[in-house]
């Protein structure tokens, strides 16, 4: 392995000073909990007939043995997801795999999973973030039993895995396995669904011809085959320690995918006989930088600006946006899959996958190598992959050498010397923007501002033809603090027809964007929201604004005055629009207490706006401090 790198190096220096005390407490919590002993032997009689008077007689037995590990399940199985669809099985491969090694599995409980696929553009959207943290806490009250000597956490989607990492974070005295269920069989060619799409957003076919392309392209059980937020996860858990090696983009319906499945089960009970990796060892401040990394060298999700930093609280970790900015100055582009490219996660696991990447990485020195994993001591184990040989699971190195190089590419050779997310700033606050899929001549556009409240109202500009011109489309009130932050992927199309009109288009808001961001540059997340006294609030019509990716620059141009204006006012009818039906109402005290976006948009360890965990250590708001290759 090469040295590691010096910009790396010295962020991971940063962040493990800044966590010196959140991270010490962190450990503290989940040493007194492993010293207290294995749940079962705290449990009175009472109680542990309660937690198994529902098994069979078999594993009663084995339970009242006293010795014999139990493995606790947590599963977000529904069947309206497809990525998630094939959960359903996965408990009974569990148990029989456990009962061979002389151990017990129950599914402790289950939380919500919500698909952004299905609420994109609806209400429901506007409780897709805050459905983390609620997720964290399902996990929280399915493990309180303290029944488990060890966890399964099955997930794949958005906000699951973020969630089942935090909540299972709070029992991280415990190993813990996560367990995915892999994607769909590609479908239509990505480029052909957004050619339908963007001809659908113009009126040039209907809507039966876009359902079809639709159907096409998500068809089957499995994960969509882009890499958005869910597939960026998957990357993130193996990178992270927490999956068996290359397990991520192997398919539902194969008996590659149930051994996997037996085999994470298996290792959950050895790693509870040994007491070797626990959660708490697993993830620290050397993965959490292997995360970010990987996310960067891939052109992951730009919602891990947010879920990352929530993640890494969860074990006392902190970190911000100007640390994602320094690693991404210095990461290696290395693939090129949907939106980034033409290619879906299929074909990106056919030429090398996350073996290629994590050995990639690795050999030059961009991640950490000595780091603890589920697999034991040392990224090096996920250079492997798996083969079923003669009905038996067995693991080879993954190959050396990509097999579509216009996929995935060695770091002596990446596609961009730079990864795929920069932070931006200036005196509308701090923002992020993904630029893996901006073309270098769309990524500094300066224009005037066209501003609305809602996707709707924009949208109908859009189909009025009001913003066939340069524009930097600004959409606010759309923080958690506001209405929890929804995704406004359904812009995209439009935005994008009026890139390829020639236009100078650039989107600008305190709102999220989905993991398929695309080709218009979008500076998301905006920070301090419009809510909570950032001066988006203050933009008018007319303003011209400078987005400048490159030099990371987010800024009005001779408006003097912006900091004195008045700050816009929601209008009542967004307001109640933005709080009230769909279930909206019943999450109002998560919109009260929830952090800001830098700080992972949290009720879980939020504090109220205007309050940091970290008040000694700002983030660094030098906008032309950029890290350079060292």
């Amino acid at each position: 392995m090469a040295n590691l790198h010096p910009v790396v190096a010295e962020v991971t220096a940063r962040i493990v000073d800044r966590s010196r005390d959140t991270r010490s407490d962190y450990i503290r919590r989940m040493d007194a909990a492993r010293d207290s002993g294995a749940g079962r032997a705290k449990l009175s009689c009472a109680n542990w007939a309660h937690a198994f008077a529902g098994q069979t007689l078999a594993d009663k037995l084995t339970a009242m043995d006293g010795s014999k590990p139990n493995v606790g399940i947590v599963t977000a199985y529904n069947d309206m997801l497809s990525a998630h669809q094939p959960f359903e099985r996965f408990p009974t491969v569990i148990r029989d795999a456990v009962r061979t090694v002389g151990a017990t599995a129950q599914v402790a409980g289950g939380t919500p999973a919500m698909c952004d696929g299905v609420t994109q553009g609806r209400p429901g959207m506007e409780l897709s973030l805050f459905s983390r943290d609620l997720i964290a806490m399902s996990a929280g009250i399915a493990l309180t039993h303290d029944a488990f000597d060890a966890v399964m956490a099955l997930g794949v989607c958005d906000k699951i895995v973020p969630g089942l990492f935090i909540g299972t974070l709070a029992f991280g005295h415990l190993p813990v396995v996560f367990a995915p269920a892999g994607p769909m069989p590609s479908g239509i060619p990505n480029a052909e669904k957004a050619r339908v799409r963007a001809l659908y957003a113009q009126g040039q076919v209907d809507r039966q011809t876009l359902l079809d392309s639709e159907i096409g392209s998500y068809h089957s059980p499995g994960t969509c085959t882009f890499y958005g937020t869910a597939n960026s996860n998957q990357m993130m858990m193996e990178l992270g320690g927490l999956h068996l090696p290359s397990t991520a983009f192997v398919h539902p319906e194969t008996g590659l995918r149930d051994a996997l499945t037996a085999a994470a089960a298996k290792r959950a009970v050895e790693l509870a006989r040994s007491g070797e990796a626990r959660m708490a060892d697993v993830i620290d401040e050397k993965s959490i930088v292997n995360m970010i990394v990987a996310l960067l060298a891939t052109g992951g999700s730009t919602n891990h600006a947010i879920h990352l930093v929530a993640m890494a609280r969860a074990a006392g970790v902190l970190i911000d946006w100007t640390d994602m900015d320094q690693l991404s100055s210095v990461t290696p582009l290395l693939a090129r899959v949907y939106p980034n490219g033409s290619a879906d996660v299929n074909a990106f696991q056919a030429a090398g996958g996350i073996a290629f990447v994590a050995r990639e990485l690795a050999t030059a020195g961009h991640i950490h190598s000595d780091v603890h994993t589920v697999m034991g001591r040392g990224i090096h184990h996920y250079f492997q992959e798996p083969i079923l040989q003669d009905g038996e699971l067995v693991w080879k190195d993954g190959v050396t050498e990509s097999l579509d190089t216009d996929i995935l590419r060695p770091a002596s050779d990446p596609f961009d010397r730079e990864g795929g997310l920069r932070l931006v700033q200036g005196d509308l606050g701090r923002a992020v923007i993904k630029i893996s899929a901006v073309k270098p001549e769309n990524r500094i556009v300066q224009a005037p501002a066209a501003v609305f409240e809602t996707q709707e109202d924009a949208l109908q500009a859009f189909k009025d033809g009001k913003l066939n011109r340069d524009v930097i489309v600004v959409l606010r009130f759309q923080g958690p603090r506001a209405n929890g932050m929804p995704e406004l992927h359904s812009l995209s199309p439009a935005l994008g027809i009026l890139q390829d009109k020639g236009f100078k288009v650039a989107f600008v808001t305190d709102g999220r964007m989905s993991g398929a961001s695309g080709k218009t540059p979008s500076a998301i997340h905006v920070s301090p929201e419009a809510l909570a006294g950032g001066l988006i609030a203050n933009i008018r019509d007319g303003d011209i604004i400078r987005l400048d990716a490159e030099a990371g620059v987010l800024t009005t141009v001779d408006v003097a005055d912006l900091a004195d204006r008045a700050p816009a006012v929601r209008s009542s009818h967004h307001a109640e629009g933005s709080t009230w039906g769909y279930g909206r109402e019943l999450f109002g005290a998560f919109r009260h207490v929830v952090s800001t976006a830098e700080e992972g948009a949290s009720v879980c360890f939020g504090l109220p706006p205007g309050q940091t965990d970290h008040k000694d250590t700002p983030p660094d708001n030098n906008v032309n401090d950029r890290a350079v290759d060292a």
